[in-house]
């Protein structure tokens, strides 16, 4: 392509500030001229847009085993993607589940040639073009791909050409795709049940919008609750579930139920309850807008007063602490819920993405280049995993943005003396020291020439 610049330090520059102070790339070239960053002194800000239109353009058709989902055309994300997942494979290295789940990002200018587009987005900006991210993660938690795809594309419509897209790309023969309950439909459920599509599922269900799902499965009085306990990094004291097996004809449900969370649940609609007897005698203009009280209030006619509606707050407590999966595997009970739990890594991925990740502003107008732009977050994302994986290998957990402060706390002081220059680095305070050891990077001396 006769780059007169090095791409590869260009696209380290700009993950590397993805971790530590994420932005647009105007940023970053003005971010790095406080760090020793070797091979990107020279870097500028136009090098930057090409390493993006690179990683995002088009390298032609699909091979037999790489297929892009949307577009029918493979990027330099999607090579770079297997490449990665190949580096670390061997003959144990499986698919052998997969957890996918999607956001949105929104654009400030228009979005590209055709990416940036209106959508349901999860950032409430309607007003906004956006594009949806959809991120695959293994049963490790280690990032495998992300698809970033028009801001018009539902989840339901975009599960299946992904998740095939990805059983082709990864040489995947059969594997099983958790997936939140925004994803299942009819038509889902029937691809991914259809003879030798080699795909299990666990998909959330949406307990009071499903018919059957509120009345059949709720409402069945037989089976017996099993109780099953999860670690949780949080406390030492693990998590308590029960879980119970639903058949509706051939169809296979796993009721779940959280003690902990359904008094949570109890205790929240309960103070709902308690403000909205305060805002009822302030009059109705205080309710207006608030999705929150207008679920347990009734009108009897159109000049009648607003009232709390009982009805609605007995129907309620049966969802307290429950939710409900659909699969169509032969997992035990408490392996589905467990795999279902292992889910919430996905949901801390896309808060990773969209906070400390955080891709915005995005001020390319090239689809070329906007996902470059989004694939570098991506980038990041993998070496975060990795780097909290190793410390946790070693015994250690950190906060991300303890890692941050502490690394960004270390400076090294170059001072004249005479005619010598001394470097000194300042004291490692913190995490620091684990965070390097865990990364194997030396420590450099105290004070050096």
């Amino acid at each position: 392509r006769r780059f007169t610049f090095d791409v590869e330090r260009a696209i380290f520059l700009t993950v590397l500030h993805r971790l530590m102070d994420p932005g647009s790339d105007r940023a970053a070239e003005k971010w790095k001229q406080d760090f020793r960053i070797e091979g990107a002194e020279g870097i500028e800000l136009h090098q930057l847009y090409r390493a993006m239109g690179w990683l995002g353009e088009e390298i032609g058709l699909p091979s037999s085993r790489g297929k892009a989902a949307w577009s029918g055309r493979r990027t330099t994300k999607d090579r770079i993607e297997e490449l990665l997942f190949a580096r670390r494979r061997d003959l144990f290295t499986s698919l052998s589940v997969l957890f996918f789940d999607t956001t949105s990002i929104y654009f400030e200018g228009e979005g590209g040639e055709s990416i940036g587009q209106r959508g349901h987005g999860k950032d409430h900006r309607p007003d906004l073009n956006q594009m949806v991210v959809g991120a695959a993660l293994d049963e490790e938690g280690r990032p495998v791909a992300c698809e970033l795809l028009p801001g018009n594309a539902t989840d339901v419509k975009m599960l299946i050409p992904v998740i095939k897209a990805i059983q082709s790309r990864f040489e995947a023969g059969s594997f099983c795709v958790v997936a939140d309950r925004g994803m299942i439909s009819k038509d889902t459920v029937e691809v991914l049940e259809a003879p030798g599509s080699g795909i299990e599922y666990i998909l959330g269900c949406r307990m009071r919008k499903q018919k059957e799902v509120r009345e059949d499965v709720l409402g069945r009085r037989g089976g017996k609750y099993q109780e099953v306990q999860f670690d949780r990094k949080v406390s030492e004291d693990p998590l308590t579930l029960k879980v119970k097996e639903v058949w509706i004809e051939d169809r296979r449900y796993i009721v779940c139920f959280n003690p902990e969370q359904a008094e949570k649940d109890a205790a929240d609609r309960e103070a709902i309850v308690e403000s909205l007897k305060e805002k009822l005698k302030q009059g109705e203009k205080a309710l207006v807008g608030n999705k929150g009280y207008r679920k347990y209030l009734k009108r009897q006619g159109d000049q009648a007063a607003f009232s709390i509606d009982e009805e609605k707050l007995k129907a309620e407590e049966r969802f307290d602490g429950k939710w409900v999966l659909r699969t169509n595997t032969t997992y035990p009970a408490e392996q589905v819920a467990f795999q279902y739990k292992q889910l919430w890594m996905v949901e801390q991925a896309f808060r990773a993405v969209k906070s400390v990740l955080e891709t915005r502003p995005i001020y390319h107008k090239c689809d070329d280049t906007i996902r470059g732009h989004v694939f570098c977050s991506f980038l990041a994302l993998m070496l975060m995993k990795e780097l909290l994986s190793r410390l946790e290998a070693n015994g250690k957990s950190f906060e991300w943005a303890d890692i941050k402060r502490d690394l960004t706390a270390l400076r090294n002081v170059e001072i004249a003396m005479d005619n010598d220059r001394y470097h000194l680095r300042t004291e490692l305070r913190g995490c620091c020291f684990e965070v390097l050891k865990a990364a194997g990077v030396a420590v450099p001396p105290t004070l050096h020439r």
